[in-house]
């Protein structure tokens, strides 16, 4: 039986992290982003309701932005304090700006929310559009506020 080794993510210093966008992996022409919206281990993350609107909402809107074509992923942290977005071929500054232009469509969205349907989701009464605009506002303050290098603190 193979010995079970330590991915990746459990490699980094989760106390130094931040609030902001990282390189988390690069798998060929595959890379991983880890979009942190919330320090992890501080207490404050991330409620089911707020996660799962935001996943409805970026998703959607992603797929439909300029690198769409490109997205492989997108979807939540189980510790909820962040998502990862796995995108090939593009390059980080376009990532970012995209991931920018999505939080803003989102900010400004108006109607229902995506997928909200049973037939949609697994679990279409656990969606906010408020929710996933307050988070969005949030994340894009983050964004627009900070020096992103796309590598973790060290």
């Amino acid at each position: 039986m193979k010995e079970v080794s330590k991915i990746a993510s459990f490699t980094v210093d989760h106390t130094k992290i931040t609030p902001g966008i990282y390189i988390s992996r690069i798998d060929g022409d595959i890379v991983t982003y880890d979009m942190r919206t919330r320090k992890p281990n501080d207490g404050d993350y991330m409620d089911n309701l707020t996660m799962h609107s935001l996943e409805h909402m970026f998703a959607t809107y992603i797929r439909s932005s300029d690198i769409g074509n490109s997205v492989i992923y997108f979807g939540p942290m189980g510790c909820q304090t962040g998502f990862y977005l796995l995108v090939k071929d593009v390059q980080s500054e376009t990532v970012l700006k995209n991931v920018k232009s999505v939080l803003r469509r989102i900010i400004l969205h108006e109607g229902p929310m995506f997928g909200e349907s049973e037939v949609e989701c697994g679990n279409y009464r656990n969606l906010s559009v408020d929710a996933a605009k307050i988070e969005a506002a949030r994340f894009l303050e983050v964004l627009e506020n900070s020096n992103i290098t796309f590598e973790y603190p060290s």
